[in-house]
């Protein structure tokens, strides 16, 4: 989203651009209110099934990320007809169909154009109780910070356009990219308890982990102090960016965000870009209760949530908007 904008007030906009949520949030009465987001871009897999998958889940995170529920989804799809077969376009919209039924969403139209790249993603509404939206700037001293899936898909995304990773490593981070948010945030809404202890949410994606914690941390007005052993990343990650293996966009992030991210790292520990790797279809990233998420991890573990989530930090009260590697 952009941020900052100075619009015109209305007080049923409960969220705009000005925390760098992940979507708006309009209030249309007391029980009601509607999240709206839209995201797209260029393939990061051959398949374009696949890419369709991948580009929906990315879209539809954000309405989890807000605490709600996708309800209405519409195609953005950009051809370039002059060099596709049309078979492609097609298989990238069913891809992007699995995911919304998936969702339990409907697809109810879209917009397509020409163009001399290939693009695919959804706009998406979605549905959340007032009282119960989820903002990134929530986070409270004391809270713990929960990850929901693994780091480096945007480095591994970079190794599989050089053909150094092999077909099983390939297909395992599709299928990681084309897992819905949804149960992590249906277990969050299902069970109260749970709930009462989630404070913010965001989802992480281009920005990296530390440019979605700073925004966090920022909106929050706390730090976010992380535990570097617990930090998950994806296997062969880290010797990817041992051969410097690192897609642009995490050195774009690194100069922009660096400024907020004390690390006690050297230059050329792996962990500091994998950081700052922009990720596609990324995790979410919840603060709450220590107790809380021991319980929605256990809850994950016992309705067999695959990827691998963990409690990566803390909040505090303190130097707001930092992010403190240890």
């Amino acid at each position: 989203m952009l941020c900052g904008l100075d619009l015109p007030h209305d007080p049923d906009l409960l969220v705009g651009t000005h925390t760098c949520d992940d979507a708006g949030v309009y209030r249309l009465d007391d029980r009601t209110a509607l999240i709206q987001t839209v995201d797209f871009f260029t393939p990061i897999v051959d398949d374009p099934y696949d890419f369709g998958r991948i580009a929906a889940a990315n879209s539809l995170s954000d309405v989890y990320a807000m605490g709600g529920r996708p309800l209405l989804c519409m195609n953005i799809l950009a051809c370039p007809v002059k060099s596709m077969d049309p078979s492609v376009f097609r298989r990238v919209v069913e891809g992007g169909l699995e995911k919304i039924r998936e969702a339990g969403a409907l697809l109810v139209g879209g917009h397509s154009i020409e163009d001399t790249e290939l693009k695919y993603g959804l706009s998406v509404t979605g549905l959340v109780h007032p009282q119960r939206v989820l903002r990134n700037g929530g986070a409270r001293d004391g809270d713990v910070l929960l990850l929901t899936k693994p780091l480096g898909t945007g480095i591994l995304s970079t190794a599989i356009k050089g053909g150094l990773v092999d077909a099983g490593t390939e297909r395992h981070l599709v299928e990681l990219l084309a897992t819905l948010n949804r149960l992590p945030m249906d277990i969050v809404n299902e069970d109260e308890a749970i709930r009462a202890g989630v404070h913010g949410c965001t989802d992480i994606t281009g920005f990296g982990l530390f440019g979605h914690l700073h925004e966090m941390a920022e909106a929050s007005g706390v730090s976010i102090h992380l535990d570097r052993q617990a930090l998950p990343v994806l296997p062969g990650v880290h010797a990817l960016v041992d051969m410097g293996i690192i897609p642009e966009g995490a050195y774009r992030n690194r100069s922009f965000y660096g400024q907020w991210v004390r690390c006690q790292m050297a230059e050329t520990d792996a962990l500091e870009m994998i950081g700052y790797d922009p990720q596609t279809s990324g995790g979410l990233l919840l603060a709450m209760t220590k107790d809380g998420a021991a319980r929605l991890l256990e809850a994950l573990h016992r309705r067999g949530y695959d990827p691998e989530c963990r409690v990566i930090g803390t909040a505090r009260g303190t130097d707001p908007g930092t992010v403190h590697i240890g």
